[in-house]
């Protein structure tokens, strides 16, 4: 499973990928709002610290303005995927980008169904949000569950199941275990990956009784 991260903030973006376990970046206009910076220059930005896909997404709903600000984020870096909403001028702008082999991640997917446009639209990434519809009383992963087993049965769809609106470790763990190609996650949850109080507890003996020890490993 692939990890992005789903920020603006740079600094987060540039701890993160300095553990050499983060594979991407997912951004939209409220996570570089909260920056208060130019949207093309945090985009530009984001593009030289990760070497892997970068969504940005555009901020027009109508075909032709999509468009043409999907060529216009496109051309920022070799990297960058463009963003558009899943609705049918947003797949619309999809099939033309993807066309042109311009990455398209196609967001806001509820359903099974919108996923099997956003594949036939040629959409590199289609992202599912889980934490959304746990939030109104649905089951955000049997989505996911249904999306992966519906991609299955098509070779000619190419499209990666990216799980968002991840709120915990729990939801990534489950989106794993059935599949999903990538799991996009706040830099909070990403970093609770690696926390378990057994991990801290054990650590703390090790280094108690090393200490007891009054030996120290030399420098090579």
């Amino acid at each position: 499973m692939k990890f992005f991260v789903d920020t603006a903030d740079t600094a987060e973006i540039r701890d993160l990928a300095e553990t050499g376990l983060l594979d991407g970046v997912t951004t939209n206009p409220s996570l570089v709002a909260k920056t208060g910076r130019k949207f093309l220059t945090v985009v530009e930005e984001i593009c030289g610290l990760v070497a892997g896909p970068v969504s940005a997404e555009v901020t027009a709903t109508d075909f032709a303005t999509m468009l043409r600000e999907g060529h216009t984020l496109a051309a920022i870096a070799p990297n960058v995927c463009v963003k558009v909403p899943l609705t049918l001028a947003g797949l619309k702008t999809c099939k033309a980008l993807s066309a042109e082999n311009i990455k398209v991640n196609v967001t806001l997917c509820f359903s099974a169904a919108q996923a099997i446009l956003a594949a036939k639209a040629g959409a590199t990434f289609v992202s599912p949000f889980v934490g959304r519809l746990d939030d109104i009383g649905e089951d955000g992963m049997q989505l996911i569950a249904d999306i992966v087993q519906i991609y299955r049965q098509y070779e000619t769809f190419t499209t990666e199941v990216l799980v968002a609106s991840v709120r915990h470790p729990i939801h990534v763990v489950a989106a794993a275990k059935l599949g999903a190609h990538v799991a996009t996650l706040p830099p909070d949850v990403l970093r609770k990956l690696a926390l378990h109080p057994l991990t801290d507890k054990g650590l703390a003996t090790f280094l108690a009784d090393w200490a007891k020890t009054g030996q120290s490993i030399p420098q090579a």
